[in-house]
């Protein structure tokens, strides 16, 4: 199945696109914002696809009539490329609980519906359309995207957020929301008949918190793992997304983290990890000039401690070019602890064997691995 996603550089298009890009049975169709304004090239992108996320809108703006207009002309220029090029795809679209109400946003999720469900009517496609909640995860823009996104960001940086109205939030985890996409594109999500060719998928909230509960927790975070290392428990669903949504915001020079050594006329003892939660110890020798990794994971908490040795430990966010590198002796033990979505490997750049210990939240499985391979 070819796939396009418009917004494929925001938030959700991001993890979308990543995640459907670990699918072989799917191939994605790249999109750029600049088709909105090449005709031809917006043609030629909604013909090659089957199905067609329509995640492009304007979210915020000083002037609220800018997003109505921007979000309803965005619909409408890709009717237009559908309609031009006699493409019939499948047209998922994000919609927001904000429908139905009256503002200009709201609006222009409830108006660009109706006009592809007008599209669909007339057997030009199928049209799906998703009513999300809020969405929170990794990489979110503060300030922008959602109060966890602020509150993660400030709290790594030691800032205290404000609560502006401590009232209860219906949240959805960006992995989630994901599944509930390729649901949709793949006809296994329930959807009511909304119109000829038309089907809505209500998207109920997986979590409802308060925003001061959403909050504790993070702090917690902080001190904990931030300030002392200590994992919190990963066993509980809301607790482990917050937890990987937070880890990263951490600012890259908060590692590698230098162990505490005790030292007497035995020898030396380090405590590598505390953990609030299950999991799977191990440990690898590297003969110098060796490299391990160049893997990913989506869901894992994974550490890494050097005890012997030189090492570079290196992490790139899958998507993008930037590479961070960190430099670990045996000597002075440290550890360097792997965000998801952050393909990474280590290295032996020292001249005696290297020796890395690991701890992960989850023992091996082949099954479902959640171990996908890229270079750094």
């Amino acid at each position: 199945m070819k796939i396009g996603i418009t917004g494929q550089a925001g938030f959700m298009g991001y993890h979308l696109y990543t995640t459907l890009s670990l699918k072989e049975s799917i191939t994605l169709i790249p999109f750029e914002r600049s088709y909105f304004e090449d005709p031809l090239k917006l043609q030629e992108f909604v013909s090659e696809c089957d199905a067609i996320v329509h995640l492009a809108a304007m979210n915020r703006h000083e002037d609220q009539q800018v997003i109505y207009e921007t979000n309803l002309a965005l619909v409408t220029k890709l009717i237009t490329a559908c309609v031009d090029s006699q493409s019939s795809p499948h047209i998922i679209f994000s919609s927001s609980s904000q429908e139905i109400r009256d503002n200009l946003y709201g609006r222009s999720k409830k108006e660009g519906k109706e006009k592809f469900m007008e599209w669909a009517a007339a057997g030009n496609g199928k049209f799906s359309s998703l009513t999300i909640p809020n969405v929170f995860g990794p990489f979110g823009r503060p300030n922008y995207n959602s109060v966890v996104a602020t509150f993660c960001h400030k709290i790594a940086r030691y800032e205290e957020p404000t609560i502006i109205k401590d009232g209860e939030v219906g949240l959805i985890y960006i992995n989630e929301l994901v599944q509930v996409f390729l649901d949709t594109i793949e006809g296994k999500a329930e959807a009511g008949e909304i119109g000829k060719n038309s089907f809505a998928v209500d998207i109920a909230p997986r979590h409802n918190k308060k925003v001061s509960e959403i909050l504790v927790l993070l702090k917690a975070f902080q001190k904990d793992y931030m300030e002392n290392g200590i994992f919190p428990n990963l066993e509980e669903p809301f607790q482990k997304a917050l937890f990987n949504t937070f880890r990263c915001y951490i600012p890259e020079d908060h590692y590698p983290v230098k162990f505490t050594k005790h030292t007497d006329n035995r020898g030396s003892f380090v405590e590598i990890t505390r953990a609030q939660t299950s999991g799977q110890f191990s440990f690898s020798t590297t003969v110098p000039g060796i490299t391990r990794g160049n893997h990913f994971h989506t869901r894992k908490a994974e550490r890494f401690a050097v005890i012997q040795g030189k090492a570079l430990i290196q992490l790139r966010r899958i998507g993008t070019d930037h590479t961070v590198d960190y430099y670990l002796d045996g000597n002075e033990p440290a550890y360097v602890d792997m965000p998801i979505w952050h393909t990474h490997n280590i290295k032996n750049i020292g001249e005696e064997e290297l020796i890395t210990l690991f701890w992960i939240n989850e023992p091996y499985n082949p099954e479902d691995a959640d171990t996908y391979f890229e270079d750094v």
